[in-house]
């Protein structure tokens, strides 16, 4: 019998087994569309999920259901937004449940979110995008509607992990964004009437009207929720809060109605002891409170009542009090003393513009420094209204010493204030700023900071304000940061306007300084940044910091004049000029100074408005020494590589324009301008420019030191990497030489050089052979040599062409010679016919007629004296020919390095 019940019992369990293994694997493919089936036939959303996993084990003897990658998105009229995100979900209900029609409620067990957003919005016109539920039928009854819902809540338990939740409206500008949040709750929420013990931490963030009111604020809560699903009542049982490190009770309800919710909540400060005050600030800032000693009392309470609907709020009253309290951080030698704050927050008719606060004394001694603040900000959510005034002297010392702030927060400094104020956001945002009331005086005297965001410590000797109704007089602002002193006076304006309305901030400004240093503004880039280079680059460096970017606020004039700025190795002498900064760009006008021996002038300026930073400069040298400028110009040993040899004085126009790095260093890949050039008084250095060396050795007539530069003017361009010179001649003693060609910015040289050589530079033997022919015009003759420049600048290559010159030269010698011998026949003729026709008149038929006869004989080739004739013509062909041999000869015998390489 035992055997026969084991044996049935291992085969019900068997059974049983192979159903929870089969069920899943039957269900597995159906369980994705029953789930999106349900939940898209309900709303006006589309729910999707990369997967669906169905175990019958994990939740045993329930069924849990897990979804990967699940998302909700809406649609019109927030068509593509996300309402709601999770990376995981999973759900626990009874098996039973698996095998429900599509038209039947689905009951959850237990429900577990982890990686989730959820995203609220309500837009301007009050849409919200969290209303998608369709609309019932309206033929429905009411049983109809109540089975309607495609799920039904019946959980002991639930756990959201690892979340965030935005709530943002629009109309109001009002945003609450809960990050880091883990929230679990466990109740019977099947019963009508339960408990739900909750537990939950998270950062919270509070805006409203671009107004932050919490930044990331740590928030715990502890608490007993009693729940009357019939009345929709929730009530605050037992709770145990914590905002920071302070500490809250609740007391009260809320109740959600059809048409609106009531809310009365009231809430307090366990304790009155000062540490309260210290744990509202965030644990960052105030370290650790466990052992500071206080004296004096803190308290904060607070009631919230009311209903809330689309037009109302709850009546508020939050009291914040604190009289004669003290504290001290057992670690720091002074204490914070005279503490005493009264202040409220109110909302007394429910509408929220109408909420004020009151900020009746705020004051405290370090030391024996006294602040003290009071100020009324009516209309907080409307039209905001403000009337302030503070008073105070502050040893900046003494804060590090009484309060425990950052290390690199060394402050040092007298701080003196005395400003009051009055105005309404209506007027700043008119700009209406007539309507504003500022006055007083503030100055910080013996300021010193350090950071690791400067380089230098920064010393303020001296800084003194003057409030006016609509302007900020900046009386005096002197101090030095390393090597740089500086003294600036100057007029805001607009301060409200960018305070309080995104507006720009105006000003004008003048400033004076002895040595200014650009270096000591610059923070030294991290390792792995790009080393320079001439060629290709690619604009933009690897330092992991971000670039440089002029303000976009910032819409300011400065005169400003030093008596030296140092930049990297240059160094400008009485610099003068004007920078005007306005949409993120900085642009200098007239800028003058003395550098390498002139006058420099520039103007131009720097956008660091698109993606890229550009600039755009136009530079005028006058008189520079040319060997100082190209040491200590990158550019131009880029631009202008053979410079470097050359001694002398220069001026020049540059206009330069391009993409800057993110360190504000040119992208020489990308600059494109042009350059305007004149040369005063300048020699060559041979031995510094291997190029003049090079035509030295090749051109034996040519001593490149005696070629006269002086006034020599060039104009070049450049762009895309290369420099291309526009034609220009040089000369030599009466040689002319026609350069033209280009370069790249890696120094790769394309030149040609044209000589025209008179044929008296050929050597002594063509002089000779020139000198024989007994003409003077044949020493005027020129022959063009050309010399193709390649290479580079420090291994230049360059060939010649004699052959064409030769062959110019040998025909012109021939052309001259037999134009010398027709003009001489044309001469002879001549002097036959006038002596024929000047004969004796008195026989003159038979000597004109012999004479005739004679010249036409002689002219056709008459049998008259021709043996000598004929051995004058042909001695003189001989003539001709031997000639052209000798200088043909002369020239092909020079050494082979005038024949072309």
């Amino acid at each position: 019998m035992k055997k026969k019940v084991l044996k049935i019992t291992g085969i019900t369990l068997l059974v049983l087994l192979a159903i929870i293994i089969a069920v899943p694997l039957f269900l597995q493919g159906k369980i994705e569309e029953i789930i999106k089936t349900k939940v898209n036939n309900s709303i006006n959303a589309t729910l999707d999920f990369e997967d669906a996993d169905l175990s019958l084990l994990k939740s045993f003897p329930y069924a849990n259901v897990g979804l990967t990658n699940l998302s909700l998105v809406n649609k019109a009229p927030f068509e593509g937004d996300t309402l709601f995100a999770s990376s995981e979900i999973e759900l626990s209900m009874s098996i039973k449940e698996l095998f429900k029609s599509a038209d039947e409620p689905i009951v959850i067990k237990t429900l577990n979110i982890d990686g989730a957003k959820l995203h609220i919005k309500a837009d301007e016109e009050g849409n919200a995008n969290y209303d998608i539920a369709k609309e019932s039928e309206p033929s429905a009854t009411a049983s109809s509607e109540e089975s309607s819902s495609n799920f039904t809540l019946n959980m002991d338990s639930y756990a959201i992990t690892n979340s965030e939740i935005i709530y943002q409206d629009l109309a109001s500008g009002m945003l609450l964004d809960i990050t880091e949040m883990n929230h679990s709750g466990t109740g019977d929420l099947s019963l009508e009437k339960s408990e739900l013990k909750t537990l939950t931490d998270a950062l919270v963030t509070f805006e409203m009207d671009s107004t932050q009111y919490l930044n990331k604020n740590k928030i715990n809560l502890d608490a007993l929720i009693g729940i009357d699903l019939s009345e929709n009542k929730y009530t605050f049982l037992e709770n145990k809060a914590l905002v920071n490190q302070l500490p809250l009770v609740f007391d009260g309800f809320v109740k959600v109605n059809e048409d609106n919710q009531e809310v009365d909540i009231t809430f307090k400060t366990p304790s009155s002891d000062f540490k309260n005050f210290l744990a509202v600030i965030p644990e960052a800032y105030a370290a650790n409170i466990e052992n500071v000693r206080t004296t004096g009392n803190f308290e904060v309470n607070g009631e919230f009542k009311g209903v809330v609907d689309d037009e109302h709020i709850p009546t508020f009253k939050i009291a914040i009090n604190s009289e004669n309290a003290s504290f001290k951080y057992p670690d720091l030698p002074k204490s914070v003393r005279n503490v005493y704050i009264d202040t409220e927050i109110n909302n007394e008719t429910g509408i929220t513009e109408d909420t004020y606060v009151n900020i009746n004394r705020l004051s405290f001694l370090i030391d024996e420094d006294k602040f003290n603040l009071n100020a009324k900000i009516r209309e907080l959510m409307g039209n905001t209204k403000v009337n302030a005034h503070m008073d105070g002297r502050i040893n900046l010392a003494n804060i590090s010493q009484a309060y425990p702030v950052p290390d690199d927060y060394n402050l040092k400094g007298i701080l003196n204030a005395d400003v009051t104020t009055a105005f309404d956001m209506a007027s700043i945002e008119k700009k209406q700023y007539q309507n504003t009331k500022t006055s007083g005086k503030a100055s910080l005297t013996g300021f010193e900071y350090a950071s690791e965001e400067l380089k230098n410590p920064l010393a303020i000797t001296t800084a003194a304000v003057t409030f006016n109704p609509n302007t900020v007089t900046l009386d005096s602002f002197q101090g030095k940061t390393g090597s740089t002193d500086f003294n600036a006076k100057g007029t805001l304006t607009n301060l409200l306007g960018f305070m309080f309305n995104d507006e720009n901030i105006e000003g004008k400004f003048t400033l004076d300084s002895n040595l200014f240093a650009l270096n000591d503004f610059m923070v030294e880039e991290t390792e792995g940044s790009e080393g320079e280079g001439t060629g290709e680059e690619t604009g933009s460096t690897t330092t992991g910091e971000e670039r440089i970017k002029i303000p976009s606020f910032l819409d300011c004039t400065i005169d400003a004049s030093a008596n030296t700025v140092v930049y990297d190795n240059l160094k400008l002498k009485n610099v003068k000029g004007t920078l005007v900064i306005k949409d993120e760009t900085a642009t200098v006008q007239n800028l003058t100074s003395n550098l390498f021996g002139g006058t420099l002038g520039l103007s131009g300026s720097v956008s660091t408005k698109q993606e890229a930073s550009t600039f755009d400069i136009n530079l005028g040298m006058d008189n520079f020494n040319i060997g100082e400028s190209f040491a200590g110009l990158e550019l131009f040993k880029v631009l202008t590589p053979l410079a470097t040899a050359i001694q002398g004085k220069l001026n020049s126009d540059i206009k330069i324009s391009g993409n800057l790095k993110d360190d504000f260093t040119p992208n020489l890949a990308t600059i494109s301008g042009n350059l305007l050039a004149e040369l005063l008084n300048p020699t060559v250095d041979t031995q510094k420019a291997p190029l003049v060396s090079a035509l030295d050795s090749k051109l034996s007539f040519l001593n490149t030191k005696e070629i006269n530069l002086d006034g020599l003017k060039t104009a070049l361009t450049f762009d895309n990497g290369t420099v291309k010179v526009k034609p220009f001649t040089l000369n030599y003693k009466d040689i002319a030489i026609d350069v033209n060609g280009s370069h790249s910015f890696d120094k790769q040289m394309n030149y040609s050089a044209t000589l025209n050589v008179p044929a008296k530079y050929l050597g002594k033997e063509v002089t000779k052979l020139i000198s024989q022919l007994n003409d003077d015009s044949v020493g005027e003759v020129t022959i063009p040599v050309t010399a193709n420049i390649g290479g580079n600048f420090t291994n230049p290559s360059v060939s010649t062409d004699l052959t064409s010159g030769v062959k110019t030269l040998t025909s012109k010698l021939v052309e001259m010679q037999k134009q010398k011998l027709v003009n001489q026949g044309k001469d002879k003729v001549k002097d036959l016919l006038s002596d024929a026709f000047k004969k004796d008149g008195a026989d003159t038929t038979k000597t004109k007629s012999d004479g005739v006869k004679e010249a036409i004989g002689n002219i056709l080739g008459g049998k008259k004296d021709t043996t000598a004739t004929d051995s004058t013509k042909a001695k003189k062909q001989e003539d001709v020919k031997d000639a052209a041999k000798s200088i043909l000869g002369g020239l092909l015998k020079k050494k082979k390095k005038d024949t072309v390489n």
